[in-house]
Formats: C-alpha cells, structure tokens, sequence
C-alpha cells in the first residue's frame, strides 16, 4: 500500500470514528467537531506515520468531508478561483487568473461525490436525480452550481460551480480595469436614473451579471426592485426595498412547477418601479417584453448570444416558444420594450469587455434598427453615434444638459 492509499485509508477510519460518535442530524458547533477529530487521532497509532504539517492537513481535510464540501472547500475558500469544474470523480478544474487549470485533487469514491452534490442542491429546495439528472442551484455563500448526473452525464456526476465576488465589482472597479470607459460608464448612468429600459447579452463567462450589478447602483434607493432569477445570484448594490423571487423545480411527479413566467406575472402585482429579470431563456421572453411595455420602465435583463444583432434573433425565437405571434408583432414588442442593448466579450488576453452600446431605433423594412452608440476597436470603446430617443431623459430631467451623446 503506497502512501496515498494509506492516507485514505487513515481518513477513512477518522471519518468512521467520528460519524459513529456525534449525530450529524443535528446542529453541531465546528470545535465540538474538531474536537472528536482530534480524540480519534489520538486513539489512533497510525498517526504516527504522518509529519505535523500532514496531520494539520488530514485534519482539516476530514472536517471538510465531514462538514463542507469535501475536496473542493479550499477551492471555495480562495477568492481567486472564479470557477469550479468537476468533470466526474477523478478530475477536477478550477479556473484562476484567467486560466484553466487541472488540479491533483480527487473524490474519494462516486457516491462522495454524490453525496456533496445532494447537499449542494437540498441547501436550496432543488431536486436531481436519476428521474431528473439536469439542475441549477446556488450555495450558501452565493455560488451558481450547475449539476449533471447520469445517465445524461457518461463519466460521472459533472458539477460546475461559478464563483461571484464576496465584494461585488462596482462600474468604477470596471472602469479601472479598462472593462469599460469613464464616459460610456457616465452614459450608461444617466439611461438608467432616467428608466431606459437595458438588455445586457453576451457569451458564457462574459460578465453578464457582474455588469449587471454594476448597472443597478445608478437605481436611486427609493425605488421598489423585483428581481427574478433562476437561481438567486444578483447582487444588487444600494437596494434597499428589494423583492428577490427564485424559480421552483415541479416535485417527484412534476407538479407545482413555477418558472420565470410565473414569477414576471406575480411580480406585475407587487407594486414593481423595476423589474430585473436574471437571465431570459425561453417563453418568458415575452412576459419580460410585456412588463417592460406596460409601465415599468428601468428594467434590466439579460440574455447569451454572440453579437447584439444575434441577441435579436434569438430574442425573437424566444418569444415565438412562447405564443403564435406573427414575426412583425414580435418585431415591435422588442423594439418598444428595449432601449438600449449592451454586448459584452471576453477576449483572447481573458479580459472582460464592453464592445458594444447599441440603441433600438425601431423598425426599419420589417427589421428592427440598430443604432451604434459605442463600439470596441483597436483596443477601446469608441463614441460612434448620437442617443436618438431622448423622450424618457427629458421626462426625467426636464432638461438634455448633461447628457452627453446628442
């Protein structure tokens, strides 16, 4: 037995010991568990076999298998790992400064790997199983955590778990790391004091929400918010007279779903100034659309796609799951109920940009218009046009001063 299996081994009869001592049903303090850890060892001889700084290790390894989240805690722990991927037992990456790395780091067996994703999702009142392996939730601390379990899943339980900011970036850190400039930063604020209605696109790992929290600290205080997610991840800076809805799988035999449709409906009750709508997917495209039509200015949502123009595209397709709706009906939906369109981009260096600032400027030969506002090229975001529609700023404001694209 070499010393890898001899340290699991050892692990083992730890964790054993001490699960058979404390009833883990229960409530219990981390020094009462410490505490058990420390007299198994003690009980022991095999820990002899390990040097101070191993056992230290082995056991704050043990108490995050007994309490935490076993192998990945130290990743969850580090505020540098912005994603955790774990692609079946034996392999485990993390993403760390931009890049992928492939860790040592191993479950001990499948059904610990199960086990930790069965608290990660009861944490949150989801389900996954065999009968419904495919899930979204989000930990404790605020984690998004997307599960996989076979038989979808061919080699083993797939777990992606994406990491948030414990201090969320405010536009100021974006404008600082060259994410976005000082000048279309001061625009966007001022569309969204004056209830632009602002849909955020982008690819996977773009920034999408982290933007979109930025964009909510220009929302004033007063304002009653509605947020609306999938998985409650936002965190929206200065709310203070917030309302957070988070979807709900349907039980064991499929009833008492509710989605994102049913929450955008409930919302329109609550007395909502903003409705935030995490990320639009599917038919709730047109209840999103329909809210931001019926009085309910200063919405915020976002969407993936590769391009502002894609956004469109599938924003149509989206609507179109959801009612038999003639393409040119669709067409003004979008064109009335959005304003202003950002892309975001991830480029080659991993940095995060803004590349585009695009407004709505409705429907031109049967296809909605785009009328560039900012662009990224040759390495910056550039003034390219005017803002066309300034009805909501001037019925804010009263006045056009201090707007600065005219």
């Amino acid at each position: 037995m070499n010393k890898s299996e001899a340290l699991q081994v050892f692990k083992d009869s730890i964790i054993s010991q001490v699960v058979s001592t404390l009833d883990f049903t229960k409530a219990i303090p981390e020094e009462d568990i410490y505490k058990c850890i420390d007299d198994a060892f003690l009980q022991n001889e095999e820990r002899r076999n390990f040097s101070v700084s191993e056992t230290l290790m082995i056991r704050k390894s043990i108490f995050n298998s007994l309490k935490k989240y076993d192998v990945i805690q130290d990743y969850l722990d580090d505020d540098e790992i912005t994603e955790i991927m774990i692609n079946g037992k034996d392999s485990i990456f993390i993403e760390k400064g931009g890049k992928l790395i492939k860790t040592e780091r191993r479950f001990s067996s499948v059904s610990k790997l199960e086990d930790i994703i069965q608290q990660m999702v009861s944490g949150c009142n989801r389900v996954v199983n065999e009968s419904s392996p495919i899930a979204d939730a989000r930990l404790s601390t605020g984690e998004r955590v997307n599960i996989v379990l076979s038989p979808i899943a061919i080699n083993g339980p797939i777990v992606t778990i994406r990491r948030f900011p414990k201090n969320p970036i405010t536009m100021d850190k974006l404008i600082s790391i060259n994410s976005i400039t000082a000048e279309a930063a001061d625009f966007l604020k001022r569309l969204v004091e004056a209830k632009y209605n602002i849909f955020i696109s982008g690819g996977t790992g773009s920034g999408k929400t982290t933007f979109l929290n930025a964009l909510s600290q220009y929302i004033p205080k007063e304002e009653r918010i509605i947020t609306i997610e999938d998985s409650a991840e936002l965190q929206l800076l200065n709310a203070v007279n917030i309302v957070r809805l988070e979807t709900r799988n349907g039980n064991i035999e499929g009833c008492n779903e509710i989605t994102i449709r049913d929450l955008i409906k409930s919302s329109l009750r609550m007395r909502p100034e903003r409705i935030i709508v995490g990320e639009v997917r599917g038919a709730e495209c047109l209840d999103m659309l329909q809210a931001m039509n019926t009085g309910h200015d200063g919405s915020l949502s976002t969407g993936h796609a590769n391009s502002t123009k894609d956004m469109l595209s599938r924003l149509e397709t989206m609507v179109i799951m959801g009612a038999n709706i003639p393409i040119g009906a669709i067409r003004g939906q979008i064109s009335s109920g959005i304003d202003i369109m950002v892309h975001l981009g991830r480029l080659r260096d991993k940095s995060r940009k803004v590349l585009e600032i695009s407004e709505i400027a409705g429907i031109e030969d049967g296809e909605i218009k785009l009328s560039k506002l900012f662009e990224y090229e040759q390495g910056k975001l550039i003034r390219k046009g005017k803002l066309l529609d300034t009805y909501k700023y001037e019925k804010e404001f009263g006045t056009l001063d201090g707007l600065q694209i005219l």
